[in-house]
């Protein structure tokens, strides 16, 4: 299959690429002290040997061979892309792996309670990038006003309508078998159960007592042809690793990570009705991850929906939340 993109044939040449490519967004160059790099371009320097990856090379590496194994199985493919650093590092991984493209759509599901910030920066990166960008929208909720911000539903119940239905309905719309999705085994207890290659049924909801093995690197890819499939080239980074390789590979993300003043910031982004902030005087990528280094907080102890009863999160992913 060969590499498309809007403006033709995948052009392996750096030189070639957009000029926005080789800046951070904003003032991330220097808030993370490293210069960003076409993906494409190969311009990362190699390990002395070859054969003695570092860690983030190892996850780099693997990651990679997950994202093409999903495009060569999988006809119909998208990435879900929520434009916070777990997925702006796959996106980041994607270019790497088809030399600077996104051979793929993206699908944001936007709640209309997003962040303006990251409304923003998602669209930057798209006009960028050349991204090709799929808003989903649970547009009947949203003009009946049935939100927990308007008193009517509880936030889990919010939430399935505005994010797991607005996905349904997209995949439905679009014909999309598989889904690759930014969740780490490391972010939450009921992520931890999943696999790389994870199995849904045709209306989306995860048997977790049932999960196909995974040996090594041998993926599990022959799944019914009703089946909807998950794609988790993450699951085994953790949050430490994500903000790592965001700062060895300037990958742009949004200002709200960084504490501007307030001493506060944020660690996980959602809907601003359900996410809060913690106490945090990192304003540089190197200051997070000195600071992850030594907290205890979890990474979503700002995410009012998981807390609202023990198994609020899990009831969700059973349905189909990602």
């Amino acid at each position: 299959m060969s590499l498309q993109t809007r403006r033709g044939r995948a052009d392996l040449n750096p030189a070639a690429a957009p000029a926005p490519l080789n800046k951070m967004n904003s003032d991330q160059a220097s808030k993370s002290g490293s210069t960003s790099r076409d993906p494409g371009s190969g311009s990362r320097e190699l390990p002395d040997c070859p054969l003695q990856l570092d860690t983030l090379s190892k996850l780099e590496n693997r990651s990679i061979y997950i994202l093409r194994e999903a495009f060569q199985h999988f006809e119909k493919i998208a990435l879900l892309w929520s434009v916070g650093k777990d997925s702006n590092v796959i996106l980041w991984l994607v270019r790497k792996a088809f030399f600077g493209h996104v051979p793929f759509p993206l699908v944001h599901l936007d709640t209309g309670y997003e962040l303006p910030e990251l409304i923003a920066f998602r669209d930057r990166l798209v006009a960028d990038w050349h991204l090709n960008l799929v808003v989903a929208r649970n547009e009947a909720v949203l003009a009946a006003g049935t939100t927990f911000p308007n008193g009517i539903l509880t936030r889990v119940q919010c939430c399935s309508l505005l994010k797991k239905d607005a996905l349904k309905q997209t995949l439905d719309r679009q014909g999309f078998r598989a889904v690759i999705v930014g969740v780490r085994r490391d972010e939450e207890p009921t992520r931890a159960k999943e696999r790389i290659f994870s199995p849904r049924t045709a209306a989306m909801e995860w048997n977790v007592e049932d999960q196909p093995p995974e040996f090594w690197d041998q993926f599990n890819t022959g799944f019914p042809r009703d089946a909807h499939l998950r794609v988790h080239p993450l699951l085994d980074w953790t949050e430490t690793n994500i903000w790592e390789y965001i700062e060895r590979e300037g990958i742009p993300v949004p200002d709200l990570y960084f504490e501007q003043g307030s001493g506060e910031r944020y660690r996980s982004l959602g809907c601003w009705p359900c996410t809060g902030k913690f106490a945090s005087r990192a304003r540089s990528v190197s200051e997070i991850i000195a600071e992850l280094r030594k907290t205890r907080i979890a990474e979503r102890a700002g995410r009012a929906h998981d807390h609202e009863s023990e198994d609020a999160f899990e009831k969700l992913r059973r349905d189909g939340f990602m």
